[in-house]
């Protein structure tokens, strides 16, 4: 299931493998739509690596629920899952240099502006990371192209909701009624 908002979408779903190249799919279709491409890849490996999290440890199912929030200037992904145990912090950088597991909060970590995890008691818990999204691309005109004049702005009048003189309802002769009757 999907649902999106103008700024909110959530996807539902049980973590398994395939699915989590759907979502990660889902993700990345959502941000080039809101014109946040530049976070693509930031976002698309957290969320990976929170749905492997779902995959590898979760009890007593699979099913999560992906929620991707744009707020201001500010871009946050979480997962959802019905295991209320809360995962350890990233290790210390001196592990096993060539673990082939282990590292999913570390990367998130090290992606992220800020990252953290909210128990939510028998229900679960939420895990989620955060990044600076940047500020909307102006568009460009083309070469050549005159620019557009500035906005013609109305004389302020001492009232703040009397009508500008240009702009007031001008009288018009009453409507003349066609039905037969």
């Amino acid at each position: 299931m999907i649902s999106e908002s103008s700024r909110h979408c959530t996807v539902e779903l049980q973590a398994l493998p395939s699915r989590i190249g759907q979502v990660r799919r889902i993700v990345s279709a959502q941000l080039r739509y809101w014109h946040l491409d530049p976070l693509i890849d930031q976002a698309a490996l957290g969320v990976t690596e929170l749905l492997t999290n779902v995959h590898r440890h979760a009890e007593p199912d699979k099913m999560c629920v992906v929620d991707i929030e744009l707020l201001l200037d500010r871009l946050t992904v979480s997962v959802h899952d019905h295991d209320p145990r809360v995962p350890a912090a990233p290790a210390a950088p001196d592990g096993d240099l060539f673990a082939t597991s282990g590292r999913g909060l570390s990367l998130i970590a090290a992606v992220s502006e800020q990252w953290g995890v909210l128990p939510r008691g028998e229900r679960g818990k939420t895990v989620w990371f955060s990044l600076a999204a940047p500020p909307p691309a102006r568009e460009t005109e083309p070469p050549g192209h005159e620019p557009a004049s500035p906005p013609v702005t109305a004389p302020v009048t001492d009232h703040p909701f009397a009508p500008h003189p240009d702009t007031a309802p001008r009288e018009h002769a009453p409507a003349r009624s066609t039905a037969v009757g």
